[in-house]
């Protein structure tokens, strides 16, 4: 199953999506410029072999809900996420503030 529903951080809408799984759920909460994501995010694949893309993105581990993955500190972000200001420890709710 997968839903999907508006997500408001300081008078900006982003997008949450979860896609249930067996014996997982990906949580992801996007922008139109990137995203964050449960710890199913490959980071170093974005940052090694689709360096070419510029992809904006960032990841937390041990979270099991959108709120949980827009409080939690972030694990690992992408190169185009550290040109942004966004680093590792940041909430997940700045980082998307910060992809608006």
């Amino acid at each position: 199953m997968i839903q999907m529903h508006p997500v408001a951080i300081d008078g900006f809408t982003a997008l949450a999506i979860e896609v249930k799984l067996p014996k997982t759920t990906l949580i992801v909460v996007t922008t139109d410029r990137g995203y964050i994501m449960c710890g199913a995010l490959d980071v170093g694949l974005l940052n090694e072999r689709l360096k070419d893309r510029h992809i904006l993105a960032a990841r937390a581990t041990g979270v099991k809900t959108v709120e949980e993955l827009l409080e939690a500190p972030l694990e690992s972000v992408t190169y185009e996420a550290e040109r942004l200001g966004i680093v590792p420890g940041m909430k997940g709710k700045d980082a998307i503030g910060l992809m608006r």
